[in-house]
């Protein structure tokens, strides 16, 4: 899939944030369903940020999406105390609940998923009348497994359903595989795991009150609706209290004391030569926000080559979240292409700020085995 860095990313704990608002996202959505460039969009919450720690399969089907929102309150002021601009919760029902309301721009959607009857519930009452969304088909494929979910018959009728919005709800994880698998293989333009929505359109749960999602008490709402989410939640509070320890406000504290001051000059430079025909770009100085559209036009010539990229950042004294988020997708984009992004060198600033962003994985993707053990024993000795 061709990668877009253009795109306005930040990295929070691992994964990639568009700095957009529920207006630009809806904006992104509609163009491509109109006939722009596909979008397969992720809308991560905690429990996402969460179980991406420990599942890298997962963590890339988020990198790999070409809009990733941040739906839950809880991220939103994480950015917030980092400066990360994410202004708003871009929630993935409250943008299917946009697209439903404007009847002036319909879109068609498929429903791929849900509990048996759900799907065909929700269906129904999309077409009950004239809106913004109309259900052209839905299937329930059961509980068995994401290639028993893949067959060409299935993806058949997806594809001749002429739908402009595939919907999918098989849980976090299936979907999200589920997606990353057939992607290729599907025509319909916009692509969302949805989880919730489904049983939000069917009637089978409701949907917290709007103060309770702005507050971020939502999960106390979904709680009282299925009872059994609490261990989820219970879970994830305990991983996100770690991770504030850990990550979040130690990341807060360097930035009050490492952060470049506005309108400080910049000393950002990059040199890029070849080895054994692989593009290598060596950094120089501090990266910042400010500083990437010469990083985004190298980054996409280095691509273009269709090999594997290597990033020397020996030399480099700052980076932040909008850096490692457009490495994210560097990474993302070569490991769909089964390429590597090669790190060969990287200064104490670099590693320290990818740790704080739980980005290491970006720095050891291109390691050999022994380098790896190397730095293990090195970090415990």
């Amino acid at each position: 899939m061709p990668i877009d860095f253009e795109r306005k990313v930040h990295c929070l704990l691992g994964l990639p944030f568009d700095a957009v608002d529920t207006a630009a996202a809806l904006q992104r959505i509609r163009r491509a369903a109109a006939g722009g460039n596909a979008c397969f969009f992720s809308t991560p919450n905690l429990n996402f940020l969460v179980t991406c720690l420990d599942d890298a399969a997962f963590r890339d089907s988020i990198i790999h999406s070409d809009l990733s929102v941040a739906d839950g309150m809880p991220l939103v002021w994480m950015a917030r105390l980092l400066g990360i601009p994410l202004r708003e919760r871009v929630a993935g029902s409250g943008l299917f609940e946009a697209l439903r309301a404007d009847a002036s721009r319909p879109l068609s959607v498929y429903l791929f998923g849900a509990p048996p009857g759900v799907a065909e519930q929700a269906c129904l009452r999309l077409n009950a009348k004239a809106q913004g969304l109309r259900c052209v088909g839905f299937e329930c494929p059961g509980f068995g497994s994401v290639e028993d979910m893949s067959t060409d018959a299935i993806i058949g009728r997806i594809n001749a359903s002429g739908a402009d919005f595939l919907v999918v709800s098989l849980g976090a994880r299936k979907g999200q595989a589920w997606i990353e698998r057939n992607r290729a293989r599907i025509v319909v333009p916009v692509i969302s795991h949805l989880g919730a929505v489904v049983n939000f359109v069917a009637g089978t749960v409701s949907r917290a009150p709007p103060w309770m999602q702005r507050t971020g008490l939502e999960w106390l709402w979904r709680i009282k609706e299925e009872p059994d989410l609490w261990r989820r939640y219970f879970g994830d509070g305990l991983a996100l209290l770690r991770l504030l320890a850990t990550r979040v406000l130690p990341y807060a504290l360097y930035l009050k004391r490492h952060r470049p001051a506005p309108g400080s000059k910049s000393d950002a430079e990059i040199e890029v030569s070849q080895h054994d025909g692989t593009p290598v770009l060596r950094l120089h100085g501090a990266w910042g926000n400010d500083q990437l559209d010469p990083l985004r036009r190298e980054f996409t010539a280095a691509v273009a080559t269709g090999g594997e990229v290597r990033l020397d950042m020996e030399r480099v004294s700052y980076i932040d979240s909008a850096f490692v988020g457009l490495v994210l997708l560097l990474h993302g984009g070569l490991s769909q292409s089964g390429l590597r992004l090669i790190v060969v060198a990287t200064s104490p600033a670099v590693r320290r700020v990818f740790r704080f962003c739980c980005a290491e994985f970006v720095l050891d993707a291109g390691s050999s085995p022994a380098k790896l053990m190397d730095r293990l024993v090195h970090q415990h000795t």
